[in-house]
């Protein structure tokens, strides 16, 4: 089956062909970046825009790469949600028309299964069951998984995301959206020991995030140095390799507890913030402890993008799941424990 994934839940539009027999034959990505940096953060109405002037070329070059005609399409994938309603709309009513035009299958999926089956793209795939760390901007999540559709929830924040914490310490920083990169580049020039940021919610038992504290004391920090007429750049530095070895521990510690109460080995590691190579190294470096394994995807589809959606689609749609045409789905808040094996599972 030849599967079209279409995604546009935020600020990338992503399309990708995933065959199920031969794999990933193409895919391709927009990033919106550079529009939204101006504004410090994404315009949900530019970013609604932007994907309807990106979205058909993109699915004309992915056909051109794969050397396909659109009859050759068996079934199309499309993120349903979580995101933002207008984004998702454009791939939502993109996916449907061409579905109807086509006559074949079309279905909504949601997103952050989309993330959970990234690390499937690569050549050692992880098998079930694992503990998926799931860190996008808007999501941190550790979810214990059976099976595809078989999420059971360990843990979340229960205020800012990573992602969202990384984004607004970079603002505090005088760093360019979106933050992650930005900080994780800063830090590397930053002095170790300098200054120790607390480590939120690691001093109760429990697998619950919180970032919005670590958000203050960044502030905070930064402020005391701007009065002592101290903040320069090899503070921001400092304060910014603080920040990020406060945040990769606590997603450490969170994770090593997950493995030990599930007693599983495997760990999945996906989103945006998967890519930050510190978090990568120490998790390994826990895992390796524990005689387990750490999968994660290749840089380019830590962000959003469209081969995960083809993936995670092409394995429902095998099992028979699918829209009715013309009911489109646009889901912006959308919890992933509420998903369901696929019926041939």
């Amino acid at each position: 089956m030849r599967v079209l994934g279409i995604e546009t839940s935020c600020d990338e539009t992503g399309v990708a062909i995933y065959d199920t027999d031969r794999g990933l034959l193409a895919d391709a990505l927009f990033s919106q970046i550079a529009m939204h940096a101006e504004y410090g953060g994404v315009v949900p109405e530019l970013a609604s825009r932007d994907h309807t002037r990106r979205l058909l070329p993109l699915i004309q070059q992915v056909l051109d790469e794969a050397d396909m005609t659109r009859g050759e399409l068996d079934a199309i994938a499309y993120t349903a949600g979580p995101g933002l309603v207008g984004a998702l709309m454009v791939g939502a009513s993109t996916a449907h028309g061409m579905a109807r035009a086509l006559d074949i299958p079309v279905l909504g999926v949601h997103h952050m299964e989309g993330h959970l089956m990234a690390p499937m793209l690569e050549a050692a795939p992880p098998a079930f069951p694992f503990v998926a760390l799931l860190v996008s901007g808007g999501h941190t999540q550790l979810v214990e998984v059976q099976g595809q559709g078989q999420y059971r929830l360990l843990g979340e924040s229960v205020d800012d995301a990573a992602g969202e914490a990384f984004d607004k310490a970079a603002k505090m920083l005088g760093l360019a959206y979106p933050g992650g990169p930005q900080v994780a580049r800063l830090a590397e020039t930053g002095n170790p020991g300098r200054f120790r940021f607390p480590r939120p919610m690691t001093d109760r038992p429990g697998l619950d995030f919180s970032f919005s504290g670590l958000k203050t004391h960044t502030l905070t920090t930064l402020r005391q140095l701007d009065a002592a007429g101290e903040l320069d750049d090899q503070a921001r530095a400092d304060v910014a390799l603080a920040f990020e070895e406060a945040v990769v521990d606590t997603l450490v510690i969170k994770c090593r507890r997950a493995l030990d109460d599930t007693g599983l080995k495997r760990l999945v590691m996906a989103g945006g913030v998967s890519a930050n190579a510190r978090l990568r190294e120490r998790l390994g470096h826990e895992a390796e402890k524990r005689s387990a394994q750490v999968y994660y995807p290749r840089g380019r589809f830590c962000t959003d993008n469209g081969a995960m959606i083809a993936l995670a689609g092409a394995r429902r749609l095998l099992a028979g799941e699918r829209d009715e045409i013309g009911l489109m789905k646009a889901v912006p808040r959308w919890p992933m424990e509420t998903l369901k094996a696929p019926v041939g599972d």
